[in-house]
């Protein structure tokens, strides 16, 4: 086959898609639940790249689910309000006026700019909350005491986020919860996005981070482990050379697979178009944990 100097460019860009041809046939018709935060979430450019990954997601025929955080928005609007913020053990201390704050920043801006940046790139999104329809049901969580508003996951009702993939539509998920009591909770969005994940047993389960993956070695950012079984990352996990903002993260993903999820990926939100990279490249970027995970596995 000849491979003319003149279309060089326009060849390598054909065969990035007779790569990702696999792929898309596999992952037809699939659910994808990605938790959409960090640094991802901050940059401009970053923002855009990622929903562009989305929408494409959804026009090549997997059906993307977004569940997005919000932290470092809902810090400066306390801040500007003269709120102080606590934390502990990572969770954010809430009694009812901080509640009120989280649940403005996450269901009335943050939640809104993401659809309008996906309908503006030619997508269908639709906004809800884990309120509506009672998708996510959530008592006090109280692991670590009394930290007010802090919702544990009891029960993820998933019929509304199915009926909207049946029509055509990207869900996009504020992780505000209803409670049993009837008030409303904050649910940590990785665990939010992983109990969605399992309810929808989802082909792929994406957390967007600001690290590499999972590394070998912690202070080696090349050590990236990129495949690895379900005992693999439990064992990992309990050996201690996990970091500590790791920790989290790979647990949501061990209990997603658990639950049903087939794949779950950890990747790097900073790195342009990483959605697509790790999903439709033989390569990937990230850390992918399976059920089962072989080093020739990259579905």
């Amino acid at each position: 086959m000849i491979k003319e100097e003149k279309y060089l460019n326009e060849i390598e860009k054909a065969e990035v898609l007779v790569e990702a041809l696999p792929y898309i046939k596999k992952f037809s018709g699939k659910i994808a639940v990605i938790k959409y935060g960090g640094n991802a979430m901050t940059d401009e450019e970053s923002k855009r790249m990622v929903m562009q990954d989305i929408v494409l997601m959804k026009y090549v025929g997997l059906n993307p689910v977004i569940v997005h955080g919000g932290g470092p928005e809902i810090n400066n609007m306390l801040k500007q309000l003269n709120i102080e913020t606590k934390f502990v053990n990572g969770l954010r201390v809430t009694d009812e006026k901080v509640m009120e704050i989280v649940e403005m920043v996450l269901v009335g801006k943050i939640n809104k700019e993401i659809i309008s940046t996906i309908n503006a790139l030619g997508g269908k999104a639709v906004g809800i909350s884990g309120k509506d329809a009672n998708l996510i049901l959530a008592k006090k969580d109280e692991t670590y005491g009394d930290l007010g508003y802090v919702g544990d996951i009891v029960e993820i009702n998933k019929e509304i986020v199915l009926t909207l993939i049946e029509k055509g539509y990207i869900p996009v998920i504020a992780p505000c919860a209803i409670g049993i009591d009837g008030k409303t909770y904050n649910v940590n969005a990785d665990v939010a996005a992983g109990g969605i994940a399992s309810a929808l047993k989802a082909e792929k389960f994406i957390l967007l981070t600001d690290v590499e993956g999972v590394l070998k070695d912690t202070h080696d950012k090349n050590s990236v482990i990129p495949r690895m079984s379900y005992e693999q990352a439990k064992e990992f996990l309990n050996s201690g050379y996990v970091s500590k903002g790791m920790i989290p993260k790979l647990k949501c993903c061990i209990k997603s697979i658990e639950n049903g999820v087939k794949r779950a990926h950890i990747i790097d939100g900073r790195i342009s178009h990483a959605l697509l990279l790790e999903i439709f490249t033989d390569k990937g970027i990230g850390t992918m944990i399976a059920k089962e995970c072989y080093d020739d596995d990259n579905l």
